[in-house]
């Protein structure tokens, strides 16, 4: 009678193995993973790990460029968007990641920002959060020293995350943990002119 315990248990143990398996196999496989997302991020202003034009820039008119994205996820019930620096102050020692524009529930039948944006053309529904300069909108590049990459993400959420004000970078980071369906990454670089 033990003996057949015994072996019912090691078949119930053997069957149950497989979900015992380290996370990252079989766990990381059956979770939305945002980084196998399709969803793409483009500008016409600059291509991927190009050079931001002038205008774009603190030096020039400090506008934002063009940004166009296309294969949102099914589900999406909002979009968000955070454009930063991680290379401040200088890339060859940087210190912080500067924040220079933070939007959230933008609405998931956009498919685009316009060139120049502001509250007034940003899709309807569009909240703006709060960037570096301690503002909201859009801040151009202007790094003080060096070459600086600028990461344009954007990322589908499963919620719409509702007025919360102008929110950080790092309120948007926590209010969309567990809700990101998809991301999308433009990296473009800025070196000032007088630097060149």
């Amino acid at each position: 009678m033990r003996a057949s315990t015994l072996a019912l248990t090691l078949v119930a143990l053997t069957l149950a193995a497989p979900a015992c398996q380290p996370k990252g196999d079989a766990e990381s496989a059956a979770t939305t993973d945002p980084e196998s997302s399709a969803m793409k991020l483009t500008s016409t202003a600059f291509g991927a790990s190009q050079p931001i034009p002038r205008r774009y820039t603190c030096e020039g008119d400090d506008q934002s460029p063009p940004l166009a994205w296309h294969e949102v996820p099914a589900g999406t019930r909002s979009l968000a968007l955070i454009v930063d620096d991680p290379d401040a102050p200088d890339p060859a020692a940087p210190k912080r990641t500067w924040v220079h524009w933070v939007l959230y529930d933008i609405p998931p039948q956009a498919a685009g920002l316009p060139e120049s944006a502001t509250s007034a053309t940003l899709p309807p529904g569009t909240r703006e959060g709060t960037n570096d300069w301690k503002r909201t909108g859009y801040g151009g590049p202007c790094p003080p020293i060096g070459r600086h990459r600028y990461f344009h993400r954007l990322y589908a959420l499963d919620v719409a995350l509702g007025d919360r004000g102008p929110l950080t970078r790092a309120e948007l980071d926590a209010a969309m943990r567990g809700h990101i369906l998809g991301k999308a990454e433009l990296i473009g670089t800025y070196q000032k002119e007088a630097a060149e």
